[in-house]
């Protein structure tokens, strides 16, 4: 059968794939969750779950294509944002099926890519995650708090417009300052970010753990004085089986803020 990623490339498919390589660590964990066993091959960030036994390709960004061709699988998944184009390519070229998901812009089209891939790619049943999932990110409250949200330091790296992140922020209350900026990830200044703050335009700074570890002692010293609060950038970025339990953890922590 022939399907269609979210690119609209096309994904030859004899069977309903068992052996299946992903190349993005939250694909890995709703993969898995869903169809258990058939994840044979992941990056060595695909740290969910805990438990994942498989052979390890490297990163998202320069796997190790030769691995993943031993692996001989029967699907591929990718992410148009964490994957290179080149590296998708010559996985094709070399008869391997390969879908790309498109990088979600709010936590719906994450899902509703989701549900493709595991109910039409993987030919699963509709995961009962997946339907809590919709259900607990449904709606979307009145904004408490503005908020800059750094995914990287050295130099900083900005949540920007149409974020993953940002979405789940929103969808907690929280609006972010860079929604209205050209790039999805802007590179701003530090004097830049704080003005923001002196300016009262923002009251919150945001920090996760992931892609930059930010901890207590690496981040907030350079806002002096700005309430922030760390959390689990799997939570706040990752697309899958963690939305559920991140909605209840996310709410609580920047609910005690508001």
């Amino acid at each position: 059968m022939t399907l269609f990623d979210d690119l609209g490339e096309d994904v030859s498919l004899r069977r309903a794939p068992r052996r299946v390589v992903s190349l993005v660590p939250c694909l890995t964990e709703a993969v898995e969750a869903t169809v258990p066993g058939a994840i044979v091959g992941a990056t060595d960030y695909c740290t969910h779950p805990s438990d994942l036994d498989v052979a390890r390709v490297g990163g998202s960004k320069y796997p190790k294509l030769d691995r993943v061709l031993e692996l001989e699988p029967d699907l591929v998944l990718a992410n148009s944002e964490e994957n290179r184009p080149e590296d998708v390519e010559r996985l094709r070229a070399n008869g391997f099926p390969v879908w790309v998901m498109e990088a979600p812009a709010t936590v719906p089209h994450a899902l509703a890519s989701l549900r493709r891939i595991l109910t039409q790619a993987l030919d699963a049943p509709e995961p009962d995650w997946l339907v809590e999932a919709e259900e607990l990110w449904r709606e979307t409250p009145p904004v408490h708090a503005r908020a800059v949200v750094p995914v990287w330091r050295k130099p900083w790296v900005i949540l920007g417009r149409d974020t993953f992140g940002g979405d789940v922020l929103r969808r907690l209350g929280v609006s972010i300052v860079y929604s209205s900026y050209e790039e999805r990830y802007p590179r701003p200044s530090l004097d830049e970010l704080r003005s923001w703050f002196a300016d009262g335009a923002a009251d919150l700074l945001v920090l996760p753990d992931e892609p930059y570890l930010f901890t207590d002692d690496d981040g907030p010293e350079a806002f002096p004085g700005v309430r922030y609060v760390l959390v689990s950038g799997r939570y706040l970025t990752w697309y899958g089986p963690s939305l559920v339990a991140g909605r209840r953890s996310l709410a609580e922590l920047v609910g005690r803020l508001a």
